[in-house]
């Protein structure tokens, strides 16, 4: 028997609410919950991107974040963005080497209102260069690896590329121009 997967519900200001549900009773109700997202940029400026397996939830088929995952009740942002990075992509990183960037918040309603996803999300970056052919990925979760250049990214925001998970990626843009551009 499986166990499911509790998170911790906060205010959407970001204060523990002080008890924990099931992860698809905060997705019905629209509790509000946190979640990591990790993106990985090597050292010219491309950032791994994942497609996400057609079995998922929500945005499945999409290309998205490199890493992405929940925070399990009782669990921390870094032990969460650490472990999420190995389980989806195989890649073990350590602590130091991930840099909490940015804490957000975003709101998608799918599947006719009954997901809702009110997330609290801390962007983490870890600057790696990566042989993708090296990665071990987890089928569950994902189905494809690519390295897309952070410019290139950007075109397909400001295009509503229908291929990319819908969010907020202004972020990881800001990040990477400000590194990369000349």
């Amino acid at each position: 028997m499986t166990v499911e997967e509790r998170l911790d519900i906060y205010h959407e200001n970001g204060v523990p609410a002080g008890y924990d549900v099931p992860r698809k009773d905060a997705h019905a109700q629209g509790l509000w919950h946190k979640v990591i997202h990790t993106w990985v940029v090597n050292s010219t400026g491309h950032l791994i991107m994942q497609k996400r397996a057609a079995c998922k939830e929500s945005h499945p088929n999409l290309w998205d974040i490199s890493s992405a995952g929940h925070i399990s009740a009782g669990d921390d942002s870094l032990i969460s963005a650490v472990r999420e990075l190995q389980e989806e992509l195989g890649l073990t990183v350590p602590e130091e080497n991930f840099q909490l960037k940015s804490q957000t918040k975003q709101q998608f309603v799918l599947h006719d209102g009954k997901y809702i996803d009110n997330e609290l999300v801390d962007i983490y970056l870890v600057q790696m260069d990566v042989d993708l052919s090296t990665l071990k990925l987890q089928v569950e979760e994902v189905s494809d690896v690519k390295y897309v250049h952070w410019t290139e990214l950007k075109r397909m925001v400001q295009n509503k590329d229908p291929a990319i998970v819908p969010g907020d990626y202004k972020e990881i843009l800001s990040i990477c121009e400000k590194q990369f551009a000349n």
